[in-house]
């Protein structure tokens, strides 16, 4: 399928595709999959296009609430993009995770969907508190290329490259991408969908940073632990998640202009910070 023939764009995930990094729940979350419908309808304006990604997510609870209500809005092309939080949990086992993935693949490229999927940086590059993880990383993203490669669903390959885990692309709770990491990873998956005018700049390294002293280091630690790991751990204990309550931003296949009263950011649920470990986030770059 030529890129000309994207119209109907769909995106599936958690909170990496939902935004969250990019905006807040006041203005409004862009997120990555935004900015690709950005870069598609500059190949052609007609494109309509849909998020049904919501934070907090696994693989399961994605392929359970999502791909039927996307599966009926018969799009050319869908983002399927999670795992992350399942990786986050004490049990993690990554061929049934990517099992639930192959089933969103399997049934939307069945359905005529071109799919395109992520895979995640080194996270413990990016959160040193994770580097026990970081086989499970690997391993997911194994489990996804070999998946992917069943149902030629296009892999963006956001492992690999050092500057996915540039503190540059990732929020203050080192758990969703920036700004700018979100518009590098929407970069990266226009290249690897052969967009017109896309190449590889997104993969280019920023200036470097000035290295912080041990003691900036240790300190910068404490106060992410304090500030973002402790919340995410007593919100664990009372088997609360940052989606709770929430729905998808944009459910309707719409003109990328276009908004509507469901697609409005829910009311940020009382007296919580947002979800730390929910990192879909760790989603590329």
């Amino acid at each position: 399928m030529s890129s000309g023939e994207y119209l109907r764009y769909v995106a599936l995930g958690d909170s990496q595709t939902e935004g969250v990094g990019d905006g807040d729940d006041t203005a409004g979350l862009r997120g990555w999959a935004d900015r690709l419908a950005e870069h598609l309808s500059a190949v052609d304006p007609s494109l309509t296009y849909a998020n049904l990604a919501v934070r907090g997510r696994v693989a399961h609870q994605v392929r359970a609430e999502q791909l039927g209500p996307a599966l009926a809005l018969r799009p050319d092309l869908a983002s399927v993009v999670a795992g992350v939080n399942d990786l986050l949990r004490p049990r993690f086992d990554a061929a049934e995770v990517v099992g639930h993935l192959e089933e969103m693949f399997a049934a939307l490229t069945a359905a005529g969907a071109h799919v395109v999927t992520l895979t995640f940086p080194d996270i413990g590059k990016i959160a040193p508190i994770a580097r026990p993880v970081r086989s499970r990383v690997f391993e997911l993203n194994d489990h996804i290329r070999a998946a992917a490669a069943r149902h030629g669903v296009t892999v963006t390959e956001a492992a690999g490259h050092a500057v996915t885990t540039d503190p540059r692309l990732w929020s203050t709770d080192r758990l969703h991408s920036s700004p700018l990491g979100h518009e590098r990873i929407a970069a990266a998956a226009a290249y690897a969908l052969r967009l017109p005018g896309s190449d590889d700049a997104w993969s280019l390294p920023l200036p470097p940073l000035a290295v912080p002293s041990a003691r900036q280091a240790a300190l910068a630690e404490l106060r992410w632990t304090a500030a973002f790991l402790g919340p995410w751990l007593l919100r664990r204990l009372r088997g609360r998640s940052s989606g709770d309550g929430r729905t998808a931003k944009r459910p309707l296949l719409l003109p990328l202009s276009a908004t509507t009263a469901s697609a409005a950011p829910p009311r940020p649920l009382p007296a919580e910070p947002p979800e730390a470990t929910d990192r879909s986030s760790t989603g590329a770059p």
